[in-house]
């Protein structure tokens, strides 16, 4: 019997397999590559709210040629009617559905539904742990900006302990050879994220004329009880800003994942800034996922 891949977090994908994603990344955003999934039937399950993923994910599931299914929460048996996620995964399964993309609040959901589901899945998020599409499409962007990344010194800012997204660009930075520098308050950044090529910093303008590139973060306010730091604090030691931006290096670059919050993490001065690169991450989304649904569903070898 045939196991399939998933994509739980990009521990999921070897070196050369990375190397691939990000050539196809290419080809595909140079050239639409027609139909290589035609015939495929693929589901979105996302519990949460989503806009750039949900839609990304959608569009390159499209332009693939696959059947694209969108399950609501409030359609599924497994919220209303007391359904397992396993006789759920075994009914999609049954009725063709071949790869799920799946989000959730749960740590570990999408690896509870890859072991019942026989087909491919992909984790657009799954509460604090990782977002693995979301880590490849900022790398990407990284290696538009710079060529080789191995070498160069990344910054990540903000409420890291919170952040899926942070989880899964510091394992794929590391592995490509990237120094990473992480910069926030304790309550969002334990000391013990340190090490192994990943240092801690709380000085935001010490660090910023060292850096080549800056991934702000925003504050998951969903996913805490209660702000340990209040605004006014956050805002004083680590928003972006017109003089912060002044620190940086004249080639640097300014990231974001989205959504952001304006006069938080950053105020309407990076949004006019050279280095500001929010709508290139959010376009290379399609051509990563498109990369991504190929590589497993096609079993693509690098």
């Amino acid at each position: 019997m045939r196991i399939r891949r998933s994509l739980i977090d990009l521990d999921d994908l070897t070196a050369e397999e990375l190397a691939f994603v990000f050539d196809r990344t290419a080809q595909f955003e140079r050239k639409d590559p027609g139909p290589l999934l035609a015939g495929k039937a693929c589901a979105n399950m996302f519990f949460e709210e989503s806009t750039r993923t949900f839609t990304s994910f959608n569009l390159a599931e499209m332009r693939l040629g696959a059947h694209v299914v969108n399950l609501a929460p409030k359609n599924l048996s497994l919220a209303t009617k007391g359904e397992t996620l396993e006789d759920t995964a075994i009914t999609l399964g049954a009725l063709g559905i071949g790869l799920l993309v799946v989000r959730h609040q749960e740590a570990g959901f999408p690896q509870r539904v890859a072991l019942a589901f026989d087909g491919h899945v992909i984790n657009a998020g799954d509460g604090v742990h990782a977002h693995p599409t979301q880590a490849l499409l900022d790398i990407y962007t990284l290696i538009e900006a710079f060529g080789e990344i191995g070498g160069r010194t990344i910054a990540i800012v903000g409420d890291i302990l919170h952040s899926r997204v942070a989880h899964s660009a510091i394992r794929g930075l590391a592995r490509l050879g990237a120094s990473i520098v992480l910069v926030g308050p304790e309550a969002f950044l334990p000391g013990s994220y340190a090490g192994n090529g990943v240092s801690v910093e709380r000085d935001f303008d010490a660090v910023l004329p060292e850096v080549d590139a800056v991934i702000l973060l925003r504050i998951q306010r969903e996913r805490i009880a209660e702000t340990p730091v209040s605004d006014r604090e956050y805002i004083d030691r680590f928003r972006l800003d017109n003089r912060r931006l002044g620190l940086l290096r004249r080639d640097a670059i300014v990231m974001h994942p989205g959504p952001y919050n304006r006069g938080i993490e950053l105020d309407d001065s990076v949004l006019e800034f050279a280095g500001w690169r929010y709508a290139r991450q959010v376009m290379h989304g399609v051509g990563v996922r498109m990369a991504v649904l190929d590589l497993l569903v096609n079993a693509r070898q690098p």
